[in-house]
């Protein structure tokens, strides 16, 4: 138009030139963050801390720094996974994460509450700007990939994420079960609604290898992430078994010495972002 200013915000016409509020959140100032990957389900219990996690680790055994935003703050898991139970602290500028062992920056709710154990009652929005404030009032120093594990669904914290923080990519992980996989779809689409890529798909759960005779079984059924997969043009499949050791891991805080090359695809798909 002839006449055009170039505010958008005051103007009702639509045209190719108009240009979407930019909804995002600057970090805390003293912040230094690269990439952004944000590690969603579309329901809980699919293993979604465990692939936030081990990416983390992948990530700082080739030899860049990662932190861990755990966006599921009433279903924290990220510090008994690092065995992290000392509380976060801060300064006159900021809140500072707590490094695990390898050096992982971790901020949680549950690195601020005074218990583990209390239970975070809070409505959507309040848990909506906690998640907010982890990244714009957290001094995360010179970090190379922030993971964020995010709550299951698609609602008010995973709205915020996408809208507040400059995602770069997304990881589903899901399970084998079919109607998993319906919901998966629904993660997907949403991503692709906030114009952010998926990067791959982790299927957790996906056999159960025999220690005798090393056969895979499909304890779930037959698998159908590579359709779903194929459907939505994402190239990275990968599988994590059930590994009972994994799992011990986990429990005992000490997934950073976990063993296995299930997700090196995917990490080497994020670092060449």
């Amino acid at each position: 138009m002839s006449d055009c200013t170039h505010d958008c915000s005051s103007c009702s016409q639509t045209c190719s030139e108009r240009k979407s509020p930019d909804l995002h959140e600057n970090p805390h100032e003293l912040s230094r963050i690269g990439k952004v990957i944000a590690v969603v389900s579309g329901k809980g219990g699919v293993g979604k801390s465990l692939v936030t996690s081990l990416l983390a680790v992948n990530s700082m055994r080739n030899g860049f720094h990662a932190a861990v935003l755990d966006a599921d703050v009433t279903g924290p898991s990220i510090p008994n996974v690092f065995g992290v139970h000392e509380k976060a602290t801060g300064n006159g500028f900021g809140i500072l994460p707590v490094s695990s062992k390898l050096g992982i920056d971790l901020m949680s709710i549950n690195l601020l509450l005074e218990n583990e154990t209390d239970p975070v009652v809070w409505r959507g929005p309040i848990i909506a700007g906690t998640v907010k404030q982890f990244w714009t009032d957290v001094i995360w120093k010179d970090v190379d990939y922030m993971y964020v594990d995010m709550p299951p669904g698609t609602g008010d914290v995973p709205l915020t994420v996408f809208q507040s923080l400059p995602v770069d990519g997304i990881v589903v992980v899901t399970s084998p079960q079919e109607l998993v996989g319906m919901i998966v779809q629904k993660a997907v689409k949403m991503a692709e609604m906030m114009n952010v890529p998926v990067l791959g798909i982790v299927e957790n759960y996906s056999y159960f290898e025999c220690p005798d005779c090393g056969k895979q079984h499909h304890l779930f059924g037959d698998s159908h992430i590579d359709e779903i997969a194929k459907k939505h043009g994402i190239e990275t499949v990968c599988r994590i078994p059930i590994q009972p050791k994994l799992a011990a891991a986990c429990d005992a805080g000490m997934i950073e010495l976990y063993e296995g090359s299930w997700l090196d695809a995917l990490t080497a798909k994020i670092e060449s972002l």
